[in-house]
């Protein structure tokens, strides 16, 4: 049955599985994202993960509000994607032996974890809006917006502050 608990044969199964992989992924970040905090020597970058951390843990609450509202439990599957972006990080970081270094990799990293949520929200997204779940499209627009303004304002750090000063 490959990676998969259960058979993905309709939109709406591709839509719970898509569900508890991004809620999986957001659980992972609000445990990775003190450390990366913690380690962060550009008060900026590391106001900017603290800040994202709290808005991480309301997009859990809003993930458990879109279970309610289509009838499941909110539970995790196993995502090999986002497990191997952090893992990446983390290897990233220790390799850093300079704090700006380790600031601009710590960086991009939480921007791949970014762009991955994105993709997902937006996916998310569509596959309620064909399902008739206008509800749920619209809490998960909500994070959507989060994580696109997350994104940016990370790239406004990195090309400001935080690669000038690796460089």
């Amino acid at each position: 049955m490959g990676l998969f608990t259960s058979p993905i044969k309709t939109l709406d199964d591709l839509f719970l599985h898509t569900l508890q992989d991004i809620y999986y992924a957001e659980q992972q970040i609000v445990k990775n994202l003190p450390t990366m905090a913690e380690k962060a020597s550009n008060p900026e970058l590391k106001a900017a993960f603290e800040h994202h951390l709290t808005e991480t843990k309301n997009q859990v609450k809003r993930l458990e509000k879109v279970f309610e509202m289509h009838g499941k439990p909110a539970k995790g599957v196993t995502c090999p994607a986002i497990d191997g972006i952090l893992t990446e990080a983390k290897e990233l970081i220790s390799d850093c032996g300079d704090k700006e270094v380790c600031d601009a990799a710590m960086l991009a990293a939480a921007q791949a974890v970014e762009h991955y949520e994105i993709s997902r929200y937006g996916s998310l997204i569509a596959f309620a809006s064909q399902l008739g779940r206008n509800e749920c499209a619209r809490v998960l627009q909500e994070t959507l917006s989060e994580e696109k303004a997350a994104d940016k304002k990370l790239s406004n750090i990195a090309e400001t502050k935080v690669n000038r000063m690796a460089a």
